[in-house]
């Protein structure tokens, strides 16, 4: 008699990291499901990566075209085509399709809130308040992703911010638009939003540079870009009580040096926390506050049963949509395999890319990419470092590409052994390179014989050669 509440794996979580997790397990010949509370596809298909990237292309395409003599734009961006077109990306946050592509694995999936319940146990709470236990025979995979932070600001809370999800799916511009934060999504974000009719866009930045984590050149190009289309860009600015006396008036940002900004809506990117607070991992002895720690298989390192992973945001490890769906891909052909008394010895068991430093692009004008390690990650790990910078206006193919081309790239090379431990890229339309550094970086290419991959003429990837004989090769 066949059970249908026991599934050989049951994944907590249906973005695209959960989806993928269980696409794996499915493929490796185990039955699974997949709970999730709220859209199949995640908050990446909905309200982060894929409806920013449909607001902010036309403004980059747009910004493109005026670089070039001949093809100015006439008139302002058509606002309401591009939040249409963002609307059509997001399936009008209908997610039938992708519950349909779950089915279709064929997996089982769950509509309801996923909390574990014991070893190997989760019981889902549907949305007309009913519960369903269900029981893994192998593993149950945590893949709920991360919640924006508000921080600890008086009034903050009170005066209804939007984070991420409000300004993806904005359906009305605010004339005024403050922001605080100066992150991917501050920077992203805040120059979509002022192309879109922003008019007034105050970015609050506590720090002294944008995008902290990255090379310090990316971040001053990019403010010398905003501030160049009109961004307020304060640094140094924190905020140090917010008011908001009418639920649909303006709010005022009071900084900390006594000065004021009045905005129509506020914005807060701040950062994440990972999504576990509510999900039972108390029943199992775990501390329901932090990241989920792993191993290289994706397998929780404090439970020594060796029944639960967690995959994506909620192990810590790298907060990116691309590397969740990497780590998923591990965690998904480990579980099969393990469940069919393989070795452990297997290829999969790697964690290289979220080792050696993961691929990320902030997709503003310019745009920045990187991959590997930064140079003062690199010096802070004790590895002999040479660093080599090259301006792009010196690239033939950067100047046929547009006129006035600001960009400017960087390698870091491990001396000793002559390979790449970092790279970081930033310049109008520059995404597509990333790749090339990002094979480099993960398959620790020889410089020797990197010079023997000819870029091609009259291209923006001559500056892979222009790198490479500055280097002295």
């Amino acid at each position: 008699m066949v059970d249908d509440d026991v599934f050989d794996v049951i994944v907590i979580g249906a973005g695209p990291v959960g989806e993928t997790a269980a696409k794996r397990a499915v493929r490796g010949g185990l039955t699974a499901a997949v709970i999730e509370e709220r859209l199949a596809g995640g908050e990446c298909a909905y309200y982060a990566c894929v409806p920013s990237k449909a607001l902010l292309r036309p403004m980059g395409l747009a910004h493109e075209v005026s670089r070039l003599p001949g093809l100015e734009l006439r008139g302002p961006i058509d606002t309401a085509a591009v939040l249409a077109r963002r609307d059509r990306a997001v399936s009008g946050l209908d997610d039938g399709g992708q519950v349909s592509w779950i089915e279709n694995l064929p997996a089982t999936f769950v509509r309801g809130r996923g909390r574990l319940a014991g070893p190997l146990r989760v019981d889902v709470t549907s949305p007309d308040g009913g519960i369903r236990a269900l029981r893994a025979r192998h593993a149950v995979v945590i893949a709920t992703g991360s919640d924006p932070v508000i921080p600890a600001v008086p009034g903050l809370r009170e005066a209804n911010p939007w984070t991420n999800r409000d300004a993806t799916a904005v359906q009305q511009v605010p004339k005024r638009l403050v922001v605080i934060g100066g992150g991917a999504v501050a920077c992203e974000m805040s120059q979509a939003l002022h192309s879109l009719g922003a008019q007034e866009t105050t970015m609050l930045v506590r720090g002294e540079r944008l995008l902290s984590r990255m090379e310090p050149f990316a971040g001053v190009l990019l403010a010398e870009s905003l501030r160049r289309w009109g961004v307020d860009v304060r640094f140094g600015a924190s905020a140090a009580r917010v008011e908001r006396p009418l639920p649909d008036g303006p709010v005022t940002v009071h900084l900390e040096d006594g000065s004021g900004v009045e905005a129509d809506e506020i914005l807060v990117a701040t950062g994440r926390r990972v999504a576990v607070g509510d999900i039972g991992l108390d029943t199992i002895g775990l501390e329901p506050d932090g990241p989920i720690k792993v191993d290289a298989s994706m397998r929780a390192t404090a439970v020594p049963e060796g029944w639960l992973y967690a995959v994506g945001d909620v192990n810590g490890l790298d907060l990116l949509t691309h590397m969740g769906k990497y780590q998923a891909r591990i965690c998904g052909d480990v579980i099969a395999a393990r469940a069919q008394g393989l070795p452990d010895d297997l290829p999969a068991l790697r964690d290289v890319a979220d080792h050696l430093g993961a691929p990320q692009v902030i997709f503003t004008d310019p745009q920045i990419c990187a991959v590997g390690r930064t140079e003062s990650q690199a010096r802070a790990e004790g590895f002999p470092v040479r660093v080599v910078e090259v301006d792009l206006a010196g690239v033939q193919g950067a100047y046929l590409q547009a006129d006035d081309y600001t960009g400017r790239v960087k390698m870091i090379v491990d001396e000793d052994r002559r390979v790449l431990l970092g790279f970081a890229l930033a310049g109008p339309a520059v995404l597509d390179h990333l790749h090339a550094a990002t094979i480099a970086v993960t398959s620790e290419i020889p410089l020797d014989r990197l010079w023997h991959a000819v870029p091609v003429f009259p291209t923006v990837s001559e500056f892979w050669l222009h790198l490479l004989e500055e280097y002295g090769l």
